[in-house]
């Protein structure tokens, strides 16, 4: 297989040209070739992979992958290396999610390892520290034991400095900042809660009101720092195409992750679990 490969500069002005449209951009993940072969027919500008995507398209919730069931930078190397990028033709780009914190493996070295197989974007959360409530027992434990948001930070940035395409995310209205100041991402995503809906899904306590109302918040800071960075929505109360037009509708952000629901084609966060 050859599949197209793409500049970092191609990808960001395509981007660009298609927000300044008033076009969302269309990221969706997914753990198998077939879900990445329909979703680059659907349009998808970004094929996600991560280290959970094997385990949710088994039938288990995203985050069993917190559990020590796998190593998280082997699975989402080997997945994305051997079932995705062999399964498209090119026309979406690459975004896979780095477990910055694998004590066994150094980031330049994986990083080389994603470029030199064809992707095009990285994220920090493969999974991330973020995940966990800065107030409980478990986030104190791991950051004790070295496992930090400073690490994914640099990650992020050692990853710019390879000429990737870097996607931060955060978990609360505290880190921002820290993410958009230390490592000057060329996107920023607001997860906001774990997506309900779905035979999977969590009961999240947000209404889309809510949602949108704390995106806007995590938006505004991270804008403040770097006023032309992509953004991209997630989580929480974004489970149908109608929450998702109401986020658009009601925050700053110029972009959605809303991933198939939009398109009506399987697989991803949200569809994932609406099969």
């Amino acid at each position: 297989m050859i599949v197209k490969r793409h500049s970092k500069e191609e990808v960001l002005a395509d981007m660009h040209k298609k927000i300044e449209k008033g076009k969302p951009l269309f990221l969706a993940a997914c753990g198998t070739g077939l879900v990445a072969k329909l979703l680059e027919k659907a349009g998808a500008d970004f094929i996600v992979t991560f280290s959970g995507a094997r385990l949710r398209n088994n039938g288990w919730g995203t985050m069993s992958q917190w559990w020590p069931i796998l190593d998280s930078n082997a699975q989402v190397m080997d997945n994305t290396e051997h079932d995705i990028i062999t399964s498209i033709k090119g026309d979406a780009c690459i975004l896979t999610c780095v477990q910055a914190n694998d004590p066994l493996r150094d980031m330049t070295m994986v990083l080389e390892h994603l470029k030199k197989i064809g992707v095009m974007a990285i994220s920090h959360v493969g999974p991330s520290i973020g995940y966990y409530e800065k107030s409980s027992l478990m986030y104190k434990v791991l950051t004790q034991a070295g496992i930090t948001l400073e690490n994914e930070i640099e990650m992020l940035k050692l990853a710019k400095e390879m000429d990737l395409i870097t996607f931060g995310m955060s978990f609360d209205l505290e880190d921002p900042g820290a993410i958009m100041k230390g490592a000057l991402p060329d996107a920023f995503c607001f997860h906001a809660g774990t997506t309900k809906g779905g035979l999977m899904g969590f009961d999240t306590p947000y209404t889309v009101e809510e949602t949108a109302r704390r995106t806007e918040e995590a938006n505004r800071i991270a804008l403040k720092i770097k006023p032309d960075v992509i953004l991209v929505a997630h989580g929480a109360a974004l489970e149908t195409p109608e929450e998702g037009q109401y986020i658009l509708d009601h925050i700053i952000a110029l972009f959605l992750e809303k991933l198939q629901s939009l398109y009506g084609t399987p697989g991803g966060q949200t569809d994932v679990r609406h099969p």
